[in-house]
């Protein structure tokens, strides 16, 4: 089967800080690293990296080819990556002492994807074969709904929050990966629970907490986080998710594609740095983690 992900394509400048900057604090980074990254290329190159065949649908400016060829050489099908005009997009990651992060976005070339290069790549889809998105492009609902139709598992990852955007989605949608705050966020906006949300399966990522899974006609299901000390909590989420969507696209049951993402994300955290660093699935099972 294969992964078709519509997601953001990033250069990412990894600052390392003493703590995250306060409102007219200007701080002196120890660290200047930078790399691959976005969501979407993050996902694309995990679940390539968990043995799935993935097919990214993006966007880069001219100054981006590396990007691209870059996700190539760790297994991903660009042949549906765009070349526009537009600048590449970037963001400004700072990380201080604990792990923790924040981060500046720039879009670029994420939202100048069209329609025809969206409906060129799901063309070339089947029932079965499943399709990811997140919140870091354009033309999301346009291409779940096409996902649908054509009978592939709509995955969606509900981050950055936006709540026009999660609404626009929200009919296509089999299985919705979002993190407790995001989870927090969509319940406000949407005034119910996440049990009475029209999804099959919806899958919340807690940090140190753990994992809930919420399943259509099921009691919530708890899984433990895996002990690490955490360097850099940049794109754990998204290596969650790569991993967890590549699972299933092998056929494994929720838990076990759970299970599995749990520990690549846990490793993640132990790494600086975004998709050069995501681990695959040989290091997972070469390593024992909590």
């Amino acid at each position: 089967m294969t992964v078709y992900n519509l997601g953001s394509i990033n250069a990412d400048n990894v600052y390392r800080v003493p703590h995250l900057v306060m409102a007219g604090e200007t701080l002196a980074a120890t660290e200047l690293t930078q790399g691959l990254g976005g969501k979407g290329a993050n996902m694309s190159v995990a679940a390539a990296r968990a043995a799935a065949r993935v097919v990214h649908i993006g966007a880069v400016g001219p100054d981006g080819r590396w990007a691209s060829d870059r996700m190539m050489e760790y297994g991903v099908d660009i042949r549906h990556i765009g070349h526009v005009t537009t600048p590449t997009g970037h963001a400004n990651i700072c990380v201080d002492e604990s792990g923790e992060n924040s981060i500046v976005l720039f879009t670029g070339a994420n939202s100048d994807i069209s329609e025809d290069m969206i409906g060129a790549a799901l063309s070339e889809a089947s029932p079965g074969d499943s399709f990811v998105t997140q919140n870091e492009t354009n033309g999301q609902a346009y291409a779940a709904k096409m996902a649908k139709s054509l009978g592939l598992r709509v995955v969606y990852a509900a981050a950055p929050f936006d709540a026009a955007a999660v609404h626009a989605v929200m009919a296509y949608v089999d299985l919705l990966v979002l993190n407790a705050v995001e989870a927090a966020q969509l319940v406000a906006e949407l005034d119910t629970n996440l049990q009475d949300l029209p999804i099959n399966d919806i899958v919340v990522t807690k940090g140190a907490d753990g994992v809930t899974w919420f399943s259509k006609g099921a009691e919530a299901q708890d899984f433990a986080a895996v002990k690490v000390t955490p360097v850099d909590t940049t794109g754990a989420g998204d290596t969650f998710t790569g991993f967890l969507i590549a699972g299933l696209d092998r056929g494994m049951p929720m838990a076990q594609a759970i299970d599995q993402a749990t520990r690549a994300a846990a490793l993640m955290v132990t790494r600086v740095g975004t998709a050069d660093v995501i681990p695959d699935l040989r290091e997972l099972q070469d390593l024992r983690l909590g």
